[in-house]
This record gives structure tokens, C-alpha cells and sequence, in this order.
């Protein structure tokens, strides 16, 4: 099957590329710099496209069959500028429409449902559920994938031997691998009929962040890691001067607030179960 991919090298687009590739999909990068992709995918072909220029989106979406989005608000957005989600969403849908696209797959989130609660509203997550809408009206058969906290998230948090983290939560979140969704991304394009599915995705087992990141420390063999933790509120009163502190301050509000419980099952039926521990991802880095 022929699948295009935007956001192919974002930090999970990267890992479900991969497995899509491994599974035999013919894949099609549309990428605003394709020069920088090459190296990162060898057998896939890759075609620059924008998604401010809709004729580039509707050029790299000829011929094929489906098309799995990776897409996210950037931390230094700002609520004027140009979103992904839902300015680049309405250029995505209109090609796709005419490319004849039969099944979209979508990366969404799970903490975004903790909008509206405790007093909490965030314009970025007003986003993400626009996204949602815009995918659900669009009359293309759609997969929504609303995943728990991936690991690679951890990743991103090591400052030189730090690992920073922000605030406490008693709350267990059902940690997920990038590796293991690729894999339940592929099942699900294999699957038969055009009905739309939405997909709640968790890992094997649940942790508190901090339970987590204590594990992640363990089993980390690069170097030797230090936890660095800063209180969101401290987060949010420099969010106030800061966009990429603001965005830090908002999403761990979210995280360790959002009551999360284990509602997986049904994707484990039918996509499989994953199987990476969060030691076991730590180790493999």
C-alpha cells in the first residue's frame, strides 16, 4: 500500500515511519526541507511540500492511498500564528479529498480531556480538539490515536547529567513507546473496511512521573543522570515572559492533574499489546 507521512521526523513520527517502512508500506515523505530527511529514511521517497502552499500538499498526496499525520503546536507558538492542527489540517484534507485518500491516521492526545476540568482551559488544547472535528467532518475515513505519555518524552528532558522534570503527581500514567504504537499504527492501516476508528493507547505497565523518571535514571547507560525538578508554578510565572516556559507550565498542569485509568483494551484486542517496559526503553537508548 502506498501511505504518505507528514511529520515524518518529529520525535514520534520518526519511530511510526520506521515501522511503517519495515512493514512494506511504500512510504512518501512530504517534508518542507527533504534535503534533511534522505539519510533518515533511504528507501522511502521524499517530496517537499508545505503546508502553507496547498498545491505542494495536493502534489505530494497524488497516488496515494492513505496518509498518516504527525502534527503538533510548536512551544514558542503563538495563538495568532499559523497552527498545523487546524490551519494546516484544512489544507491537508481539502488535497486529500481530491488525491482520493481513503484512510487518515492522526496522533491526538489523551491529557488533552483534562480541558474544562478544575477550572483548567488552554488554548492549545482547544486546538487539538478542533483538529479532531475537522477530521471526524471531513468524510474521509479516519484512525484517531489518543496515546498516554511517551517515553521518548524523557528524552527531551535530559539537560547535560540532568533530567528535568516539573512538579509532583500521585497519578499513574500508562507509559507507551514510540516502537509499540509504530506497530499499532501499521496494524490498523492493514485492517479491513473504511469505518473510522479512534484508539486510546497506553503501555504495559503504569507509573507516577516521578516512579518513571527514577526508573528511566536506572536503566539510562549514556551517563549518569540527576533529577532536576521545578515547581509548575515557578513554571508558570516565567510562562507569563516566556512562550516555551508557558507551554512547560500548561502541559505538566495538565499531566499531573488529568485522572488517567487504563482504557486500552479494546485497542490490545484488536491492534496488539505492547510490550516495551519503560526500563527496557531506557536501556535501548
Amino acid at each position: 500500500m502506498n501511505i504518505a507521512v507528514i511529520g515524518a521526523t518529529g520525535l514520534i513520527g520518526k519511530p511510526v515511519t520506521q515501522q511503517l517502512i519495515k512493514a512494506g508500506f511504500t512510504v512518501t515523505i512530504l517534508a518542507r526541507h527533504p534535503e534533511q530527511i534522505g539519510t533518515l529514511f533511504p528507501s522511502a521517497r521524499v517530496i517537499e511540500a508545505d503546508l502553507q502552499k496547498p498545491d505542494t500538499i495536493l502534489a505530494g498526496l497524488q497516488n496515494q492511498q492513505m496518509l498518516y499525520l504527525n502534527l503538533s503546536v510548536r512551544q514558542n507558538e503563538k495563538i495568532t500564528d499559523f497552527h498545523t492542527e487546524t490551519d494546516g489540517m484544512k489544507t491537508i484534507l481539502a488535497a486529500a479529498k481530491e488525491a482520493g485518500i481513503q484512510r487518515i491516521g492522526y496522533l491526538s492526545s489523551l491529557v488533552m480531556r483534562y480541558q474544562n476540568m478544575d477550572g483548567f482551559h488552554w488554548w492549545v488544547f482547544d486546538i487539538k480538539e478542533e483538529a479532531v472535528r475537522l477530521l471526524k467532518a471531513s468524510g474521509i475515513s479516519v484512525s484517531i490515536f489518543y496515546p498516554s505519555t511517551f517515553m521518548e518524552s524523557f528524552l527531551m528532558q535530559i539537560q547535560g547529567p540532568l533530567l528535568a522534570l516539573g512538579g509532583s503527581s500521585s497519578i499513574k500514567l500508562w507509559f507507551i513507546a514510540g516502537q509499540d504504537y509504530g506497530q499499532q499504527v501499521v496494524r490498523d492501516f492493514r485492517l479491513p473496511g473504511n469505518e473510522s476508528r479512534d484508539y486510546v493507547i497506553q503501555g504495559p505497565e503504569a507509573h507516577t512521573y516521578d516512579e518513571a523518571a527514577h526508573l528511566f535514571i536506572k536503566n539510562y547507560t549514556k551517563k549518569k543522570l540527576y533529577t532536576l525538578k521545578a515547581p509548575v508554578g515557578i513554571l508558570q510565572f516565567l510562562g507569563r515572559f516566556n512562550r516555551k516556559m508557558n507551554y512547560g507550565g500548561h502541559i505538566l498542569e495538565a499531566m499531573n492533574n488529568y485522572p488517567e485509568r487504563f482504557e486500552a483494551e479494546r485497542t490490545w484486542t484488536v491492534l496488539g499489546k505492547p510490550t516495551t517496559t519503560l526500563s527496557e526503553f531506557a536501556r535501548q537508548q
